[in-house]
């Protein structure tokens, strides 16, 4: 018959299955085959937003700013490319898992690597955010019906991903692997047939083609500076599709051997594919005349109930217009894999965050449980915190992917170009020291490709904060520093604590003398254990105390304490005000006072119960006291547990002495000791 410990630990085995044991940590480790829908299933599904975030802002003047897609498509995936060979450097030069972070700390010191943590942590916390609200989208554009339920769709859904992530990387390495490749052949299909039809006459026709747009009255006749900057603002929006190319950098210790080699190729991968897939979506958005307006303010573009029916996104519009219409089998297969890897993408945040995290408290700027592995050999505590903190930015931002995303792309690019420059340093250092000329010549290479990717990265930064902040990037710009301060703050505690536990002297110094005090409440089982065991150490003096917090009742126990011929005297301590623990404060604080160097043990007896609920009928005035005494110098507490028959295990418990046999320890060899 199972046992109550192993009912409790019933539900944690549903979720995450067996445990995993320690020396098994390298099973764990991804082939490039797993690792590339992982790692890249994040920048893979930005496709599925990046493009029509850009005509979200180009459409605020109407369809006569169109014309500006292409190149800023093209800016684009230029920056895409040269990001991807820029952290190709990352991952062979720091293959520990750090990424930006370590480059920074590295190259820059402790200032820039808590700016880089600040902007990972953020960013992997609107990655989840983002990827799911989007996949919510894409579900809702299927079946409009289920449009004021998306909230509780986009939560729920963050929790099945903590569920499949807590139950271990390979585990949800192959649960993530179908669905990502599923949508990149989908996409790439949809893609070469729009091209095709175009090519042989047959073009398609976005369902939104012929609505009627009205533009933005501030957003009519731009020209000059004002054209630039609005220009500007779209290109920030469209760098949401290189969102998750720093996560194979963060998560190069999850490859397997040769981890660096096996990173880069699939950073190349991930790269070649994204933008292929990005500059499709977008040239058939534009081929098939796409429109699609920001949310807040739908009936800009005149389609039918309009303030009411959700938009339909611009790949559900694009896979209704290539594969025959909205009830075709490729329309449904395309939200249906579009939906799913938006809402797997997340798993590359579930994934980075934990493994940053770990490497944060190990440097000791984050707890120290975030450096723990749980059960299935994942960092547990890093994927629930994860998944919390996205769940309130869903709700407080009613899962919506326009708002949501104003707020994503600083974080990303502010790691991006902090550690882009680190890594020009550190090819520097090292050319400074190389005499061979061949690799002098790889490093001048690499710093080349670096010092490209930092300069277009931080040109990006700026054009990101000047165009972003008043549409609620300001928040994440708040955030990034209350990160880095608590971090500050959590390091400055670690080294303290640190410096005060160094070994001296005093540590090491004898007590001058022992001085036991066991507490009594009555004379009962617990208490008669509690003085055996503190004979039993066999201190300088021993006192048993209590407190008078009635009368009568003390009464009868001195009356007991006589009956039972205890070889201790009972020592009581008044308490008008009806108090326990202040009495037993003061008394300690006394014996110290008078003498510093004597150390006072705490003998405190308690009862063992077994069910939650008989702890509510318990006044748990056990658990004060150790509380309240922990903080005196000089003082230990020791706990002298009786368990009761329902704390016991029910296929037999320990077994424990008889009360006689507790008095017989009590009372034999009293003349020996200095208090009997």
């Amino acid at each position: 018959m199972p046992s109550l410990s192993d009912l409790g630990q019933l539900p944690k085995r549903l979720v995450l299955g067996r445990p995993v044991r320690s020396d098994l940590v390298g099973e764990s480790l991804l082939s490039k085959r797993l690792a590339l829908p992982i790692f890249a299933s994040d920048a893979l599904s930005s496709v599925a937003y990046a493009t029509q975030e850009i005509l979200i802002i180009l459409t605020l003047g109407g369809t006569a700013f169109l014309y500006l897609a292409p190149w800023l498509a093209a800016a684009v995936v230029v920056l895409l490319i040269t990001v991807v060979l820029s952290y190709r450097q990352v991952v062979r030069a720091y293959p520990s898992g750090g990424g930006d972070y370590e480059v920074a700390m590295k190259n820059h010191g402790q200032f820039a690597a808590l700016v880089v943590a600040s902007a990972l942590l953020t960013d992997y916390v609107l990655t989840v955010s983002v990827s799911v609200s989007s996949g919510t989208d894409n579900v809702i554009s299927a079946f409009p019906s289920l449009n004021e339920h998306r909230v509780l769709i986009a939560v729920g859904l963050v929790a099945v991903l903590a569920a499949a992530n807590l139950r271990g990387l390979r585990e949800s390495g192959k649960t993530f692997a179908v669905p990502t490749y599923l949508f990149a052949a989908g996409i790439l299909i949809m893609i070469v047939t729009g091209l095709v039809r175009e090519f042989l006459g047959t073009p398609i026709v976005a369902a939104t083609a012929d609505y009627e747009l009205r533009p933005d009255s501030d957003h009519v006749g731009l020209t000059g500076l004002a054209l630039v900057f609005f220009a500007m603002r779209a290109f920030a929006s469209g760098t949401t599709a290189l969102t998750g190319i720093e996560a194979v950098a963060n998560g190069v210790p999850a490859f397997k051997p040769p981890k660096s080699r096996n990173a880069a190729i699939t950073l190349s991968l991930l790269g070649g594919i994204a933008a292929t897939m990005f500059a499709g979506v977008t040239a058939l958005a534009l081929l098939a005349r796409v429109k699609y307006v920001d949310p807040a303010d739908p009936c800009r573009l005149a389609f039918p109930d309009c303030d009411t029916a959700p938009q339909r996104t611009v790949v559900a519009q694009l896979a209704a217009a290539t594969f025959g219409g909205e009830h075709s089998v490729g329309f449904f297969y395309i939200q249906a894999a579009t939906a799913l890897v938006l809402i797997l993408a997340a798993n590359t945040a579930f994934n980075g965050f934990p493994l940053l995290g770990s490497v944060l408290a190990q440097d000791r700027f984050l707890p120290r449980q975030l450096h723990t592995r749980g059960d299935k050999l994942v960092y547990s505590n890093g994927i629930l915190l994860l998944a919390g903190f996205a769940a309130l930015l869903i709700v407080a931002f009613d899962a919506d992917v326009t708002r949501l995303i104003q707020l994503y792309i600083i974080g990303v690019f502010t790691s991006f170009s902090i550690g882009q420059w680190g890594m020009v340093r550190h090819w520097h250092r090292l050319l400074r020291t190389e005499r061979d000329p061949a690799v002098r010549g790889r490093h001048r290479r690499s710093q080349v490709i670096n010092t490209v990717g930092g300069a277009l990265t931080s040109v990006v930064l700026v054009i990101i904060v000047l165009t972003k902040f008043t549409h609620g990037a300001w928040l994440v710009m708040v955030a990034m520093p209350v990160i880095f301060v608590l971090m500050r703050s959590i390091n400055r505690h670690y080294s303290n604590v640190a410096a005060q536990l160094v070994p001296d002297t005093d540590a090491r110094t004898l007590p001058s003398r022992v001085h036991a005090v066991v507490l009594v409440s009555k004379v009962h089982k617990p208490t008669l254990r509690a003085l055996a065991f503190a004979r039993a150490t066999r201190p300088d003096v021993l006192t048993a105390l209590t407190v008078n917090v009635d009368d009568a009742d003390t009464r009868a126990l001195q009356a007991e304490w006589e009956r039972y011929d205890i070889p201790v005297p009972l020592t009581v301590l008044e308490s008008p005000f009806r108090e326990i623990t202040r009495p037993v404060l003061d008394f300690v604080k006394d014996i110290r006072r008078a003498s510093p160097r004597e150390l006072v043990v705490v003998f405190v007896p308690q009862y063992v119960v077994g069910h939650w609920w008989e702890n509510l009928l318990h006044n748990q005035s056990a658990l004060r006291l150790r509380t309240r005494l922990q903080f005196q110098p000089g003082v230990m507490i020791t706990s002298v547990p009786w368990q009761l028959e329902s704390s016991l295990d029910r296929d037999g418990g320990p077994q424990r002495p008889a009360p006689g046999d507790l008095r017989r320890g009590l009372t034999s060899d009293v003349e020996q000791t200095p208090y009997g």
